[in-house]
């Protein structure tokens, strides 16, 4: 398969290209202070997880909650400042290294579509992080519904087929087997697996799929994606 054969990337943006699993184990050690040493990455990825699910509105809007759910199960400061500065937090988590540099050269081929469960609030802070690269944008706030569900992916393809493009012209770009890859190969687009994880155990921060997808494409890093297309002329 050639990438010559797609005009359009989509692109999960929170785990893809920004880095929120930096973003969460920093603000719970650093608001938890001494109460958050004795937890392990992991630990602190699973109560996250939990936390998540339990509080699945609006990024911009829940992520106190999420961190008073955390707080409960690992005995963390859990007053309002605390609450407060973990849903500050959230707006500043930042690109992965390879971000900003391969979307730039990535855009220079190809109309690039971010297809994120950030509300519109928390994409805004995230698109300027990374230098404001997409042509276009698709957030839990156009939808109504955030990945995995196949809903997501249906508006987006009526939303593109608007442009003019095709399902087969589009190479969907992602990190999570869970939100993106498995769900996205089912709805027939080809997929391109960016394992953040490579050489780590487990799934981090985002929760375990039921099976591991086989991806069209599979890199370590989305230099290593930009890279490959930049060889292949």
């Amino acid at each position: 398969m050639s990438f010559q054969s797609f005009k359009v990337l989509t692109f999960d943006v929170v785990g893809t290209l920004i880095d929120f699993e930096s973003g969460v184990l920093d603000a719970v050690r650093r608001i938890g202070g001494r109460s958050a040493e004795r937890h392990s990455d992991t630990a602190i990825f699973d109560a996250y997880i939990r936390g998540r699910d339990r509080n699945r509105g609006r990024s911009s809007d829940v992520f106190g909650e999420v961190y008073r759910a955390v707080a409960a199960e690992l005995d963390l400061p859990s007053d309002a400042r605390a609450a407060e500065a973990f849903q500050l937090s959230v707006l500043r988590w930042q690109p992965f290294a390879d971000s900003v540099e391969a979307l730039a050269r990535l855009r220079r081929r190809f109309r690039l579509v971010a297809m994120t469960n950030a509300d519109r609030t928390a994409f805004s802070a995230y698109e300027q992080a990374l230098g404001r690269p997409f042509h276009d944008s698709v957030t839990a706030d156009d939808t109504g519904t955030a990945k995995p569900d196949p809903r997501y992916f249906a508006y987006n393809q009526g939303r593109q087929a608007a442009f003019g493009y095709a399902k087969s012209e589009i190479l969907h770009v992602a990190q999570s087997q869970y939100h993106d890859i498995g769900v996205a190969r089912a709805e027939g687009y080809t997929v391109c697996w960016i394992e953040r994880r490579q050489g780590q155990e487990g799934f981090g921060a985002t929760p375990v799929p039921e099976t591991v997808t086989k991806p069209d494409f599979h890199f370590p890093t989305l230099k290593a994606l930009a890279d490959a297309i930049d060889a292949a002329g």
